[in-house]
């Protein structure tokens, strides 16, 4: 696992991908502090690494990457930490499109062809 506060490639994260689940990558994302963790078995684990290194729970959303695809399917918010009442999600995906939006401005921020 990783945590990205600088650039990580998509080829970096293709060959996460390929080393892994094949076809995609897992990350968490805070999105308060801008940055993500990636390529851990479960969201959960990479969400106790950032927990551990300072970030707060309420800002942390799962997504998987798909580097191969393009455009909007590249990126899906799906996953269990993001199943939170206290907060009005109540699924696993991200239900609030302002989260989404910003989950995909720290993505672009982070993620490099």
């Amino acid at each position: 696992m990783l945590i990205i506060d600088t650039i990580v490639s998509l080829a970096e994260l293709k060959h996460m991908a390929e080393a892994g689940f094949g076809n995609m990558v897992k990350a968490v994302v805070d999105v308060e502090r801008e940055i993500m963790a990636v390529d851990g078995e479960l969201h959960s684990d990479e969400e106790a690494l950032l927990l551990e290194g300072g970030s707060r729970q309420e800002f942390l959303w799962g997504i998987n990457i798909y580097p191969d695809l393009d455009g909007p399917d590249w990126i899906e918010f799906d996953s269990l930490i993001n199943i939170r009442p206290s907060q009005s999600n109540r699924s696993r995906g991200v239900d609030d499109p302002a989260v989404r939006e910003k989950i995909l401005q720290v993505v672009g921020k982070r993620v490099r062809s």
